[in-house]
């Protein structure tokens, strides 16, 4: 799955913009006058542009600007018809017919047809593109079987019955299937292109795209250039005529940048820096919350961490708000829930027990508990060792955890490795106490976070949590056609998860974002995302 611990330092703030806004008239900051260029700060150099091989944000961001899949994120973030105009759901949730747009054009002048998309399926669940996200597309029938190996690639449930319809069939019924749909991994391929260059397709020169933009130039180490597609279907209300992908992984270096007037937009911040960054720029910072998680993961098979008692004692004891301003200076919200707020086909979250007391009266809660469990203050101490990947962020927030534990009579120690490590060690089921986990959701539905410790999901449950009432709900939720319905399901399993705290959630992450005076129609959202197609500059 996409972003499995991610950036570590990912944020943002609730500042909410207009549609229009001009992005702040900073006291420094790039100037109105430059090029027609829409200068894009954007992480890192993209490993690849197929489409069917990405797995980073900074690809993801380039590759909405040159695909379309059938489905599309509008100016807001929210979805709108893409490749296609419409469609239609069976009544039982398990076929979705797209009707795509007579006036779809690949960037060479050839027609967007309902084969593009069925060869596009087809190429990211082959096993022998080791697609990175191949996960993206397992609703459909038979893609997970395909993707292992175990069936053919024409056994994916898609059909092109004629030039303008795809047909998906579905392994059950999934309500963000959409949302899928405007995924990277869901974009057509043009396939004379990919028959003529092979795995040269991607080149500029050869790559031939269905989006808003085309790519002109790759530089490494220094832009991507794309240019708006003259045969795009609305090229005519494309207002911004070139963006260049400017790769920014020194996050200081791309602020001196964006204050030199070299940069119009970044899409991260140096966290320690946003306090800062708000005085010297004003609104040009925008911070905004995120799909995504920072929590400790329990390893509840292991005494006495199996005890309910113990790990609500443990995130009583947590002072988020701390967590949230000392720590990653506001970058970061306080989590009282797995999910954030926001979702889609979502009840407002619940929240855990204990939300209401003050910090004093939580530790008193806590000290109780611990106490009802053979341990506390003036009893036997409680030794317990968080493993966590390094960052400096990371380092501070497990230092701070184990000063807000001391009270308790805990005795913590740490364990630290580099990224790669941490999270090869989890999935692979070294032993371990407590460990840092962080997730960024790959589409905006609660199902998306709560799957994580299903008992079955052994890639991200590595404290084998294992409560069969929890799996019946999501079980139930995965049938269940009425979404109203759904969310009062996908509630329920939540607050289950609250009850036992298989993990323990401690933050919700925020986007973090510099935008310049220049450019107008950048509007924050949940997704993170903002075609250039939608922007504008001034």
């Amino acid at each position: 799955m996409r972003r499995r611990d991610l950036l570590a330092g990912l944020g943002a703030a609730s500042l909410v913009r207009p549609a229009q806004a001009a992005g702040p008239q900073a006291a420094a900051g790039p100037q109105a006058a430059g090029p027609a260029a829409y200068r894009r700060g954007n992480g890192a150099d993209p490993e690849t542009l197929d489409p069917h091989k990405t797995s980073t944000v900074a690809e993801a961001t380039i590759l909405l600007d040159l695909y379309e899949g059938l489905s599309a994120y509008g100016p807001d973030g929210n979805l709108v018809p893409g490749a296609a105009a419409g469609w239609t759901t069976s009544a039982d949730g398990l076929t979705w017919t797209f009707r795509l747009r007579p006036d779809g054009r690949w960037s060479n002048g050839d027609p967007v047809v309902a084969d593009d998309f069925v060869h596009g399926f087809r190429r990211m669940l082959d096993p022998a593109t080791g697609a990175k996200y191949a996960s993206v597309l397992a609703p459909i029938r038979n893609a997970e079987a395909v993707n292992r190996g175990a069936m053919p690639v024409d056994a994916v449930g898609v059909a092109a019955p004629d030039p303008s319809t795809v047909v998906i069939g579905l392994a059950q019924p999934t309500p963000y299937f959409v949302e899928l749909m405007a995924h990277q991994a869901s974009t057509p391929v043009h396939r004379p292109s990919l028959a003529r260059f092979g795995e040269a397709f991607t080149r500029p020169g050869n790559l031939v795209s269905n989006g808003a933009y085309r790519l002109k130039d790759f530089s490494p180490n220094d832009r991507i250039t794309a240019i708006r597609n003259p045969h795009y279907r609305e090229a005519g209300q494309v207002a911004i005529p070139q963006v260049e992908y400017i790769p920014t992984p020194d996050l200081a270096a791309a602020v001196r940048r964006f204050a030199a007037g070299e940069i119009d937009s970044l899409e991260d911040l140096p966290a320690d820096q946003v306090k800062s960054l708000k005085s010297r720029f004003g609104d040009a910072v925008v911070l905004n919350p995120a799909l995504g998680v920072l929590a400790l993961m329990v390893n509840v098979r292991k005494r006495p961490l199996d005890d309910a008692r113990v790990r609500r004692a443990l995130s009583l004891a947590l002072d988020r708000e701390f967590l949230a301003e000392a720590v990653w200076g506001d970058t970061m919200l306080p989590a009282y829930s797995l999910t954030p707020a926001g979702l889609d086909n979502a009840l407002p979250p619940p929240v855990m027990p204990g939300r209401d007391l003050s910090p004093l009266e939580r530790e008193d809660a806590a000290v109780a508990l611990l106490r009802e469990a053979g341990y506390g203050p003036g009893g036997k101490p409680l030794a317990v060792e968080l493993r966590y990947n390094i960052t400096d962020n990371n380092r501070n927030t497990m230092v701070a955890i184990a000063d807000l534990w001391r009270p308790l009579n805990v005795a913590t120690s740490f364990a630290a490795t580099d990224a790669k490590t941490h999270f090869a060690y989890l999935r692979d089921g070294g032993p371990f106490d407590i460990a840092r986990m962080s997730w960024l959701a790959d589409y905006a539905d609660p199902q998306n976070f709560l799957f994580l410790v299903e008992s079955d999901n052994d890639g991200f449950n590595s404290g084998r949590y294992a409560n069969p009432a929890y799996d019946a709900l999501m079980r139930d939720a995965a049938r269940e056609t009425d979404l109203e319905a759904r969310a009062r399901i996908l509630y329920r399993a939540e607050e289950l998860f609250l009850a036992d705290l298989p993990w323990i959630p401690l933050l919700h992450y925020r986007h973090k974002h510099l935008i310049g005076p220049r450019l107008r129609g950048f509007q924050p959202n949940l997704r993170g995302v903002s075609p250039t197609r939608w922007l504008s500059l001034a």
